[in-house]
């Protein structure tokens, strides 16, 4: 039985998130930081939302984050995946699939760090288990 690897649709972007793409591209997860009041965000955006300043500046994060939720779709066309909210040690939760992993051994409060996966056009951002 042949295996095919597993294709990622390519992100939509717009020329505000054109250096969070630019960045994937090298490896990088970029998040935005408020100049104003000091928060973290994500999803980039020039606003920030906590005190609506447009006063954001792009920051590298370490990549680094723990599970905060996840939930196992087991139906679907695809196979199994794994999908839930990250805390990165930045501070920002995000959405994400866990990739490169067994799905029955994530733990909420596990270790995980990004991974980029291929698309037709920039490259996904996703978590896998730190090691």
């Amino acid at each position: 039985m042949m295996t095919t690897a597993k294709t990622y649709p390519a992100p939509q972007g717009n020329p505000e998130t054109q250096p969070f793409w630019d960045a994937a591209a090298q490896g990088k997860l970029l998040i935005k930081r408020c100049t104003a009041c000091g928060e973290a965000h994500y999803f980039p955006r020039a606003l920030c939302p906590f005190c609506f300043s447009d006063r954001t500046e792009w920051e590298e994060a370490s990549g680094e984050a723990e599970i905060y939720t996840f939930s196992v779709m087991r139906k679907s066309p695809g196979g199994p995946y794994g999908i839930g909210y990250v805390t990165l040690k930045e501070g920002p939760s995000l959405l994400t699939n866990f990739v490169d992993c067994d799905l029955d051994a994530l733990k909420i409060g596990q270790k995980v760090k990004v991974v980029f996966k291929q698309t037709d056009g920039a490259p996904l951002p996703l978590f896998t288990p730190a090691v």
